[in-house]
């Protein structure tokens, strides 16, 4: 009688425990998922840059301070050499000038003396000519002397000479005359960067400069050496150049000559830099950042500083493997100067580094790490 029984507890008992499997298991059977790795998008590929880095020697940069000025050997000042009213003025401070342009008219009583005097000489000139001709003429007839003939010509040599003189004063006062007054037209090309005249002026030979044309095709950086960086500063030295005018932009050159006698008033020593001035872009009077790049004997990799991160006081790269295994890493940075940043490590040659929208990958990949 017991048989019968025991066998349906035995199968329900069997079917409980499959049920108690079936519902307790499916987790704890999962394996373990991987953490999610960021893979590069094959669309963004084409917009990041990879860099290697390099063994280089390092340069450190040494700021120090500027002000553009116009080479004075391409500066020319105007001084009238002749006295007389302003009666008009053509061109204004910053304007860009041609050499011949008139600039200004003048009513002198000097030039037109001048004027007059050319005239009369041309016209005594004339009669002179005439006269030689005439006694060539009798020469050759036998009727006037050999003396006859010579003093005609010393004569008529006499008043062209004095002719070309006046014409050269006249062309020394860079004017010619037009409606009863003379033009003061431009000595040479180049940006007016002073002017001290204005119509209905009167003006005296010798006054101060009525106006300064500069050619800004090259210009000078006075840079102001402080006693503390005097030791550092050489000739030949190069240097990088910045403005606020133009953020993004670097100008490159080296300096010429260094003053060996100290500004009384700045208290500073001067260095010159030399700078072909393309699309006239610095202006005189510009102040400047200038950092003087000093080559020191020791060698360490280099990256483009654009290529780092910074984050939490620390500096990072990326660094490219593969698509799918970029890495943030942290570096050490010894210096940096002239756009580059100098490793004491974090990274090894031949390793590649994201220099261009590195940051966006950053970003992305913190996210998934937290």
């Amino acid at each position: 009688m017991n048989q019968p029984t025991l066998k349906p507890i035995l199968i329900r008992c069997l079917l409980l425990a499959l049920l108690f499997n079936s519902c307790s298991t499916p987790e704890a059977r999962q394996p373990a998922t991987e953490p999610e790795r960021y893979c590069l998008p094959e669309s963004f590929k084409s917009k990041i840059s990879l860099e290697k880095p390099e063994m280089q020697s390092i340069t450190e940069g040494i700021p120090l301070a500027g002000v553009v000025e116009p080479n004075p050997d391409k500066v020319v000042h105007f001084v009238s050499l002749v006295s007389g009213v302003v009666t008009n003025t053509r061109f204004s401070l910053g304007d860009k000038v041609t050499r011949g342009q008139v600039l200004a008219e003048l009513r002198s009583a000097e030039l037109a003396d001048l004027q007059s005097q050319a005239r009369t000489t041309a016209s005594q000139m004339r009669v002179a000519e005439k006269k030689r001709q005439s006694v060539q003429s009798m020469f050759d007839d036998g009727i006037a002397s050999e003396r006859d003939l010579m003093e005609a010509e010393s004569e008529l040599d006499v008043l062209r000479a004095s002719l070309e003189k006046i014409k050269a004063n006249l062309s020394l006062f860079s004017a010619s005359p037009r409606n009863e007054v003379f033009q003061i037209k431009a000595p040479s090309t180049g940006i007016i960067t002073s002017k001290s005249i204005t119509s209905g002026m009167q003006i005296s030979a010798g006054d101060p400069p009525l106006f300064t044309i500069s050619d800004l095709s090259e210009v000078w950086i006075q840079v102001n050496v402080y006693a503390s960086n005097v030791m550092h500063i050489e000739s030949g030295m190069k240097v990088n150049i910045s403005t606020l005018s133009y953020p993004d932009e670097v100008f490159t050159g080296e300096i010429a000559a260094i003053s060996q006698v100290l500004d009384a008033e700045a208290r500073v020593l001067k260095a010159r830099v030399v700078l072909q001035n393309k699309n006239l872009k610095l202006k005189p009077g510009m102040i400047v950042d200038v950092t003087a790049l000093k080559q020191i004997s020791k060698e360490a990799l280099s990256i483009p500083a654009a290529a780092l991160v910074f984050n939490n006081s620390q500096n990072y790269v990326m660094v490219y493997k593969g698509d799918c295994d970029i890495e943030i890493r942290s570096v050490d940075i010894i210096a940096k100067s002239n756009g580059a940043a100098f490793l004491s490590g974090g990274l090894q040659e031949g390793e590649e580094i994201i220099s261009q929208n590195h940051l966006l990958i950053y970003e992305q990949i913190k996210n998934l790490q937290n």
